[in-house]
């Protein structure tokens, strides 16, 4: 019994809680954790996406009503210290409609059975997402129609002007 709460206890309870020495020198020099791509150019910190699982509706029986298979992935746009102000600002006026109250981005995936592939369709959503949002559309060049076309359209309208007329009762 005593040997199981000294185990479970974070940092040990002779440390208030806090984490040992060993502990923290670990954390220290854990490696970085690699960026995770969004879009073309736009590399996050892992930290920076959070991931929330809760169950999933729908079929699935026993699977669906245990597990919490659904994951709920959201991304603070507004926050995120790996975007510079260019792609910040592109990034909300054209996910503006996506955006919630408090400036993040909500991507849910619960269409597969697991958890990890849920977590991977919800990542692949917000690439999506990201990717399209970033895409410059070219502007539209202005254009005139050619002199055959003006023709065309005219003879057209005399051709339905001589309809109209032919049709016209001359007694009134």
């Amino acid at each position: 019994g005593d040997a199981v709460a000294r185990v479970s206890a974070p940092g040990g309870a002779a440390n208030g809680g806090r984490p040992t020495a060993r502990a923290r020198g670990a954390r220290a020099r854990a490696a970085p954790r690699p960026m995770i791509e969004l879009g073309p150019g736009v590399d996050v910190a892992p930290e920076e996406l959070v991931y929330r699982a809760t169950s999933a509706s729908g079929p699935g029986g026993q699977n669906v009503n245990k597990v919490a298979t659904r994951i709920e992935l959201t991304w603070n746009v507004g926050a995120s210290r790996s975007l510079d102000d260019v792609v910040r600002a592109r990034l909300q006026e054209k996910l503006a409609s996506r955006i919630d109250g408090q400036g993040l981005v909500r991507v849910v995936a619960s269409d597969q059975r697991t958890q990890k592939a849920n977590r991977e369709a919800a990542l692949e959503r917000l690439r999506a997402l990201v990717s399209e949002a970033l895409k410059v559309k070219a502007p539209r060049k202005a254009s005139k129609p050619s002199r055959a076309a003006r023709q065309r359209r005219l003879d057209a309208k005399k051709r339905r002007g001589e309809i109209k007329r032919q049709r016209r009762n001359d007694d009134h």
